[in-house]
C-alpha cells in the first residue's frame, strides 16, 4: 500500500493543478496567473554551461569562481495533468520514451520512482530545465502529449 501511495505523495508535494472553475490567486502549488484546468510545478533554469577548454593543448584549465555562478530562480512551469494524477499508463509512456532514449534502463511499472525522476530530470537538464517533474514541453518533445495546430 505504502510503495503504490508514496509516488503519489511525491507528486502531490512538487505539482499542482488548478481547478476548472478558475485560478487559486495567492495559492502557494500555482502561480498566481495560473490558467484553469491546467497543472503546474516548480523549477530552474540551468544557466548555460561554461566553456572550460583550454586555450591551447599546454595551457592549464580555466578557474572558475563560484562568485561567478548564478543562481537561477525557481519558477513555475506547465505539466501533464495525467502525470499529476499518477496515472499509471502515462508513467509508463513516460518510461519508455525515456528508456527508447537511454535515459531510463529500470522496469517499467507505471510508477513515479526515484529511477523515474532522475531520469526525466536527466532529460530535462539538456533542455535547460532543472526539476524531476516532467513539463508539458518535454512531454511534446518525447512524443506524449499531441501537439496544436501550429506545432506549439
Amino acid at each position: 500500500m505504502l510503495r503504490t501511495a508514496f509516488p503519489w505523495l511525491m507528486l502531490a508535494a512538487t505539482a499542482a493543478c488548478v481547478p476548472a472553475s478558475g485560478p487559486a490567486v495567492g495559492r502557494a502549488d500555482s502561480p498566481v496567473n495560473a490558467q484553469p484546468g491546467l497543472c503546474y510545478a516548480l523549477g530552474s533554469r540551468i544557466s548555460p554551461a561554461l566553456d572550460l577548454t583550454p586555450e591551447s593543448p599546454d595551457a592549464p584549465p580555466p578557474l572558475v569562481r563560484t562568485s561567478d555562478l548564478e543562481e537561477s530562480p525557481e519558477y513555475w512551469f506547465e505539466t501533464p495533468c495525467a502525470l499529476r494524477a499518477g496515472s499509471r499508463d502515462f508513467i509508463e509512456q513516460i518510461q519508455r520514451a525515456l528508456a527508447a532514449r537511454d535515459f531510463y534502463d529500470g522496469e517499467i511499472t507505471g510508477i513515479y520512482d526515484t529511477a523515474t525522476r532522475a531520469a526525466v530530470a536527466a532529460y530535462q537538464s539538456e533542455q535547460g530545465l532543472e526539476s524531476a517533474t516532467l513539463s508539458t514541453e518535454s512531454a511534446k518533445a518525447l512524443g506524449l502529449v499531441a501537439l496544436g495546430r501550429d506545432g506549439v
